[in-house]
């Protein structure tokens, strides 16, 4: 499967109210060069919990965008890609169609998707809704990250092509399991297993099984 993409990359910038965040990205067009810590000129503000191997990039699709903008009508132009701070837009390809673990073709590059997007507060403030990253939460409508498994040049011209599938665990269940379930450890196990799942969420899910406890996720959700 082909899938076009769109390309974005931001810069840090201040929020009233909030931290620093690079949320704000801008479309780029033609060739980048991608590391193994994401596209050249994007940043992240605050690195323990944004970028890194396993979180170089963002993808978030582009349907969600209808939902949104029906669900709230006076902000529907702040809707579109790419609002959620994603470096990749594409249509045809949600968290019911993508897999912990599979491996892209894009350009030069492989990438590798490594977990769901873990939405937090920063976007409450963004968009100037109070529970926006709870909702997206909620309805499993997150994106995901990847990590590079090989650098090279990139371009906006050149589709991401899946190349390898290794998991049977989609994004879709992969958040149901962390945020809608309760405490099942059978399932933990099961996305555990799930190659390619980031390292940070294969520490959570081992926590969880340790501790017999889900974790508070409210201060990512809400900064408090």
């Amino acid at each position: 499967m082909h899938y076009p993409v769109e390309v974005f990359i931001g810069t840090i910038r201040d929020y009233d109210g909030s931290r620093p965040s690079a949320i704000a990205k801008v479309q780029v067009d033609g060739e980048l060069t991608l590391t193994e810590l994401g596209l050249a000129g994007d940043e992240q503000a605050e690195k323990k919990i944004h970028g890194g191997p396993d979180r170089a990039l963002c993808h978030y699709p582009r349907e969600h965008y209808a939902e949104w903008m029906r669900e709230f009508p006076d902000q529907a132009d702040l809707f579109y890609a790419p609002a959620f701070g994603e470096n990749l837009s594409t249509h045809g390809l949600t968290e019911k169609e993508a897999f912990i673990g599979d491996i892209f073709r894009w350009g030069e590059a492989l990438i590798q998707i490594s977990q769901p997007r873990s939405p937090c507060f920063k976007l409450n403030y963004h968009f100037g809704i109070a529970d926006i990253s709870s909702q997206m939460q909620s309805r499993g409508k997150v994106g995901w990250l990847y990590r590079v498994v090989a650098p090279g040049q990139v371009s906006s011209d050149a589709p991401l092509e899946l190349v390898s599938r290794l998991s049977d665990v989609s994004v879709h269940e992969a958040a149901a399991i962390a945020w809608h379930m309760p405490f099942d450890e059978e399932q933990y196990h099961r996305l555990m297993s799930a190659a390619g799942l980031s390292v940070s969420w294969t520490r959570t899910m081992q926590k969880r099984v340790l501790s017999g406890k889900i974790e508070d996720n409210s201060r990512r959700l809400w900064g408090k």
